[in-house]
């Protein structure tokens, strides 16, 4: 997505916030909470870019300046609405282990809940997240996560390599399926009907040429028909996350 900059945060000023406390209220009544809560409400109805602190202001009827007593800027409201979306990911750091299956039934009850708040949070993949301001949710987070691998003989560095693998995973499929989405909903077409234009056109061009893509040719083919789409998000995610298990399990069968 495109739009104007965020202006950077100071990373002091986030970690100030990000670890203090939410719910105290200043002179106008208003919470860091409740900032960020009307932030998130702002990006999951619109996206990231609508969000400004003026929005925001007028979404918690206050004004623009009371907001700036709580949070400095843009900036360091978006660390604050990164942090915010984690808070529920879990019931507690040991709900992916108590999960049936062992550590892979673990991971794989991991990417289902990173799948399912993507999705409900698709303005999070415009959030660099590299940089951004470590919080305690995201914090817990990654403690859940790496708690199923802890004891298998991975060392340190395999597990937090096999966390990333997987939530990259997730991040990646999640990004293709959101910007599927978009596309039907901004040209109103389902993926059945706009095949039904472009596919006579298509085969106009591509007649006479089976020779040329053969493999191309079948496997498109084989695609359309099981999915009726060029593809399925449901099956990249857990193919993909399947062939991922598969060689961790390969590395901790080595291991032990």
């Amino acid at each position: 997505m495109t739009g104007k900059k965020t202006a950077a945060p100071d990373p002091a000023r986030s970690l100030a916030l990000l670890w203090g406390s939410h719910s105290k209220p200043g002179r106008s009544g208003l919470t860091v909470r409740a900032i960020v809560d009307t932030a998130i409400e702002l990006a999951d109805a619109n996206g990231l870019e609508s969000v400004s602190m003026r929005q925001v202001a007028e979404q918690l009827k206050a004004g623009t300046m009371s907001l700036y007593t709580h949070v400095p800027g843009k900036g360091e409201l978006t660390d604050l609405m990164y942090d915010a979306v984690f808070r529920d990911l879990y019931a507690d750091a040991d709900e992916p282990s108590r999960q049936p299956g062992g550590w892979r039934g673990a991971m794989e009850f991991v990417a289902r809940r990173n799948w399912e708040l993507l999705m409900q949070h698709p303005w999070i993949h415009d959030v660099p997240a590299v940089r951004s301001a470590l919080g305690p949710n995201v914090t817990l987070k990654y403690e859940t996560e790496l708690r199923p691998l802890d004891g298998l003989g991975l060392t340190d560095v395999e597990m937090d390599s096999t966390v990333a693998l997987i939530v990259t995973h997730v991040q990646g499929t999640a990004r293709a399926a959101a910007e599927h989405l978009r596309t039907q909903r901004e040209s109103g077409l389902t993926d059945e009907e706009w095949w039904l234009t472009t596919g006579p056109l298509l085969d106009r061009y591509m007649a006479g040429l089976t020779d040329r893509f053969p493999v191309a040719g079948r496997v498109g083919t084989a695609v359309g028909e099981e999915f009726q789409a060029a593809m399925d998000a449901d099956h990249a995610l857990q193919f993909g996350l399947a062939r991922i298990l598969d060689g961790v399990a390969l590395l901790i069968d080595q291991r032990q």
